[in-house]
């Protein structure tokens, strides 16, 4: 059992910064691929990236672009997910995932969290 608690969302403007966290707790959390997904209003989910236990072997969607990194601290049971250059596109609930090997789809993931909100507006 996994269980995921996001924090770090907010209201940025176009071109801002945030760094989303994701705290876990449960003994398979070293063994688990983390990702983050995102689902914008009336949109399905999506994979933004994915990083697997050793943090060798990791993913991101082609909307990234190079602004975002994913980083996890298996000492602190914690996944981050580091995003600049945002833009209104970015807007969404973000949420963390945690899985039993590298993948991008919603169904190949056990555990969720709660999802946190990011808006990026002028």
């Amino acid at each position: 059992q996994v269980k995921l608690v996001e924090s770090g969302g907010g209201a940025v403007q176009p071109g801002g910064s945030l760094r989303l966290s994701c705290a876990a707790s449960g003994r398979t959390f070293g063994n688990s691929t983390m990702g983050w997904f995102r689902q914008a209003p009336g949109k399905e989910r999506e994979i933004v990236s994915f990083i697997n236990w050793s943090g060798d072997n990791y993913f991101y969607a082609r909307f990234v672009k190079g602004r975002f990194t994913i980083t996890r601290d298996n000492a602190k049971n914690a996944v981050y997910l580091q995003m600049n250059s945002l833009q209104p596109e970015d807007t969404a609930v973000y949420y963390c995932a945690a899985g039993p090997s590298p993948a991008v789809h919603v169904k190949d993931y056990n555990y969720w969290g709660q999802g946190t909100q990011v808006t990026v507006s002028s």
